[in-house]
């Protein structure tokens, strides 16, 4: 998978019952735009309420993660977040007629089935990671739960130990090396659940939707046959049985630490609700559904400031670039010294790297600020509407027959000053595809490692009479 962002090519529905209510729950997947995140909606409520998948909005972790938004709610969304990370992705309305996600079978396969029934689409747009720089770690002394994420060249990894101190689990520990394996290593695995929690949640009038089909029941305790008798009224069986290894009703695993796959699972799915994918390694020793929570919420903030502070493009003044000066003399209806990107470092269908030297013999600096030369802030404009104006004319096939025109900018920010000496990095990326002409983008100007301008710009392409 590359890394833009992505929605589905259609849409796509499927049917099931609420583990927790017993209601039967219609699940609708819809395209959407990007930057659009995960969002749910109530289709059964008058308005139609949104609750964005958002960790701030958690208010349940019991047995499953809840969402709430002035008062309206939806449980139960893990597995079918863990399918939409899991397979990367991004963007996602998900229509629900009922307050729980159906449980399926269990585990996030059905969801994975349906998503890719529906075909994932890419979007002209690069995907925001959440880039773990140093390690981030979260420790419950009660739960004995630890958990950390670290920087991981990789790209994303997760590793989940988990020791019930029970002899019929023992330690099993799981691991996801990369994302491309979550479907055939971990999106399987099946929710379980110790026989003395069974109890416990029926009595507590939860788990109506639950069955032998969507779960599996580890047997901790010696059963007698009217505990059995028992136990099959309260599932709705005519019989219940034990196998020798401690799981009821002689329920064949799919993999033999299927619990700590589905650990690792619903990690990657309560960490979803952070608002972006992650670039590192999660390692989680004895994790649930309220620690998660508890460490996307720290790993929010770490995301929160890396917004504030975007990642500079890396510059190698040493490396060759995708075009030179003379290069982008040919794309740009402009001749010195009005051409203000010097070359080209990186570039793409979605977006591209420009330089520019601010130099002190460039003639503004004459009579702007006299004495104490400042860069005009028209100037780092004109220098994102060039690098954007090569992004776009790259990609047509005869570019010396067009131009581009600048049509509107948006969020123009000058967050600190450039003097001469300073060298401009500046990254333009498509917002948006490009349609009947119409080009949308998001512009960035960067001095080392300071963001020192921003701006959305929109751009027609028009050919030449």
């Amino acid at each position: 998978m590359s890394s833009r962002q992505t929605t589905l090519k259609k849409a796509v529905s499927l049917t099931g019952t609420g583990l927790h209510t017993g209601r039967t729950a219609t699940v609708v997947l819809h395209p959407t735009d990007v930057g659009h995140g995960y969002k749910f909606r109530r289709t059964d409520l008058e308005g139609q309420p949104i609750i964005p998948a958002d960790v701030d909005l958690v208010v349940e972790v019991e047995r499953g993660t809840t969402l709430e938004k002035n008062g309206v709610r939806v449980g139960t969304v893990e597995h079918l977040l863990a399918a939409l990370a899991g397979l990367e992705v991004d963007n996602v309305l998900i229509d629900i007629d009922s307050p729980e996600i159906p449980i399926m079978d269990g585990s996030a396969m059905p969801f994975v089935y349906a998503i890719k029934e529906a075909g994932i689409l890419e979007q002209a747009a690069d995907r925001q990671y959440l880039v773990i720089e140093e390690n981030q770690t979260y420790h419950h002394l009660d739960r004995k739960v630890d958990m950390v994420a670290m920087p991981f060249a990789e790209g994303t990894r997760y590793t989940v130990m988990v020791d019930y101190n029970s002899p019929v689990l023992g330690s099993q520990h799981a691991s996801l090396n990369k994302l491309a394996l979550f479907e055939n290593e971990i999106a399987a695995s099946r929710t379980f659940c110790f026989l003395h929690e069974l109890e416990a949640l029926s009595k507590a009038n939860l788990i109506k939707g639950g069955s032998l089909e969507n779960a599996i029941v580890i047997v901790d305790k010696t059963m007698s046959e009217d505990a059995l008798n028992e136990l099959a009224k309260l599932l709705n069986r005519k019989t219940v049985a034990v196998k020798s290894e401690g799981i009821l009703n002689n329920v064949e695993l799919r993999y033999p630490n299927e619990p700590a796959r589905h650990k690792l699972l619903d990690l990657v799915g309560d960490l979803a609700l952070l608002g972006a994918p992650i670039k590192g390694h999660v390692m989680a020793a004895r994790p649930g559904h309220l620690s998660n929570i508890e460490f996307a919420k720290k790993l929010k903030q770490v995301w929160l400031a890396q917004k504030k502070n975007p990642p500079v493009p890396k510059y190698d003044p040493n490396k060759t670039p995708v075009f030179t000066h003379q290069d982008i003399a040919r794309l740009l209806p402009h001749t010195d010294p009005f051409i203000l990107v010097d070359k080209v470092v990186e570039l793409s269908e979605n977006h591209i790297v420009g330089i520019k030297n601010v130099t002190i013999d460039q003639p503004f600096f004459r009579g702007h600020f006299p004495g104490n030369p400042v860069l005009p802030g028209v100037m780092q404009l004109e220098t994102m509407a060039q690098t954007g104006g090569v992004l776009i004319l790259s990609n047509v096939d005869d570019p010396q027959n067009y131009d581009t025109y600048f049509m509107k900018i948006d969020n123009c920010k000058f967050k600190d000053k450039v003097v001469p000496g300073d060298t401009l990095i500046i990254k333009a990326e498509l917002t948006q595809p490009v349609r009947r002409g119409i080009c949308s983008m998001h512009c960035q100007v960067f001095v080392g490692n300071r963001l020192v301008s921003e701006a959305d710009l929109v751009a027609a392409v028009i050919k030449r009479s």
